[in-house]
């Protein structure tokens, strides 16, 4: 597992991607944390969708937050939408883990949040987790019910998510972390 210098500082960067269904909360997801102004490429939408929002990803949004002066993730996030599909290897190449952002509130996508994450799966054997956005106070029943709906098991992280909210988003990223740390730990005491 490659953790890069950063240049600045001579600190770790990790990339890291978040990504997920068409309005499940990605771009939002980033702008509430990056402490730079985000980098995006949405563009009004001029379909049926429309309805849902009024713009799309169509290549990616970058972000950054800085952990500490040791560590900064770079954030890249996906399009959702299936015809920029090609965009998910593009910036999945070099990642040390990823987030896969579901909308609770449209268990209509979850078919395609499954799909998207088997394109994962195949990309990249790395960590991840799930953050279920507009789901505060998920009780367990229905956390297994997204399990077997994402066909996951009990070692991947299901994070309740409000990503409108720092603080929601900050716990999404610190699972994230601890799953990349056990697997470090994990690739040492292998080694």
């Amino acid at each position: 597992m490659a953790i890069r210098r950063g240049r600045k500082h001579g600190g770790q960067a990790v990339k890291i991607v978040v990504t997920g269904p068409f309005a499940a909360g990605k771009t939002t997801l980033i702008r509430t944390i990056s402490e730079i102004t985000v980098l995006s490429t949405e563009r009004a939408i001029t379909d049926e969708t429309k309805a849902r929002k009024s713009d799309t990803t169509v290549a990616m949004d970058f972000g950054r937050i800085t952990i500490d002066q040791g560590l900064v993730l770079y954030l890249f996030g996906t399009p959702g939408q299936e015809r920029f599909d090609f965009m998910w290897e593009i910036l999945g190449e070099g990642m040390l883990g990823y987030v896969l952002v579901v909308d609770y509130d449209r268990p209509e996508s979850f078919t395609e949040a499954r799909n998207i994450l088997e394109s994962f799966e195949q990309m990249a054997k790395v960590p991840f987790v799930v953050a279920l956005n507009r789901s505060q106070g998920l009780e367990r029943p229905e956390e297994d019910r997204v399990r077997r709906w994402l066909e996951i098991g009990p070692d991947v992280p299901v994070i309740p998510c409000d990503a409108t909210d720092r603080d929601s988003v900050k716990s999404v990223l610190l699972a994230l972390l601890f799953a990349l740390l056990d697997r470090i730990e994990v690739a040492a005491v292998n080694a």
